[in-house]
């Protein structure tokens, strides 16, 4: 739903996990210009989580870092089957909180040894490369040029609110491992469309992602068709589908962020909260 500076995002979806059904419905608002404008998040929102096999409301919870991490959880799975596993210098591009999380996710994932990071604020790059240089063991380092930092990359995470391509296709060297995060509504874009025609694309969701995702603008362009779309991700995770099958070709992860990772993390949190005694109770009426 559009708003005058943003908008929002309502996914839902149910899943049965320890013997119980649940189900979830997120609403999150996106407004990337209140960094700058009141100092608030760019993304805010809640998780209701019910009971499925009755319908009780279980639990109120903050969206967003539940947010952040299913999606950079979400980047980490993926380069585990589509990275090559050698991938040693990465570039991020967007240092927000996003860009922190998913930093944090593929350092999980992969051997990393030099990071660039890179963003439209060259001071904001510069704190986030020292922010992260004290976390991490390996260099993090502020690039000035994008397009030199992806010719020297082995994985490259896009996660801004670009509307359109960062880097040309050709900046992108055999090999590479692409995730493209920010492109989440229509409109928006972080990658050349030649670039997904040369490359073996895997999306979250094919239906999403044909109509939000960075692939929409590919299809627009008829440079793809939906059936030159790899797999989903979860094909790949289950070796329904294969993932990376050769060193030199370049795969891309179209990140548009689904209901279910939604549910499984809201999960996760609202778990580990009832066993740890942590929360606040309320009851709607008496």
């Amino acid at each position: 739903v559009p708003a005058d500076r943003g908008g929002f995002h309502v996914k839902a979806a149910g899943l049965k996990l320890h013997g119980r059904g649940y189900f979830a419905a997120k609403t999150n608002a996106n407004f990337p210009g209140n960094p700058a404008r009141s100092g608030r998040p760019t993304i805010q929102g809640v998780v209701l989580l019910f009971d499925a096999d009755d319908g009780a409301p279980l639990a109120v919870l903050d969206s967003i870092e539940i947010t952040l991490l299913r999606t950079a959880a979400a980047t980490a799975a993926a380069a585990k089957r589509l990275a090559r596993p050698d991938s040693r210098v990465a570039t991020v591009c967007g240092c927000g909180e996003q860009g922190r999380v998913q930093l944090d996710a593929i350092a999980l994932a992969l051997p990393l040894e030099r990071v660039h990071v890179f963003d439209a604020d060259p001071g904001r790059a510069r704190s986030f490369a020292a922010e992260s240089g004290r976390r991490h063991s390996f260099a993090v380092e502020a690039a000035d040029d994008l397009p030199s930092a992806v010719r020297e990359s082995d994985v490259v995470v896009t996660c801004t609110p670009a509307r359109g391509a960062l880097f040309a296709a050709d900046d992108v060297r055999p090999g590479t491992f692409l995730a493209a995060v920010g492109a989440d509504s229509h409109g928006k874009q972080e990658l050349d469309p030649r670039l997904l025609a040369r490359a073996k694309v895997v999306v979250d969701s094919l239906d999403q992602c044909a109509e939000i995702g960075e692939i929409q603008h590919a299809l627009a362009a008829s440079l793809v068709s939906r059936e030159d779309v790899h797999a989903e991700l979860a094909d790949v995770l289950d070796d329904r589908k294969p993932g990376r099958t050769s060193a030199d070709e370049i795969t891309v992860f179209d990140s548009t962020g689904t209901a279910l990772e939604d549910v499984a993390a809201a999960i996760a949190v609202y778990e580990k909260a009832v066993a740890a005694g942590r929360g606040t109770r309320f009851a709607f009426s008496g």
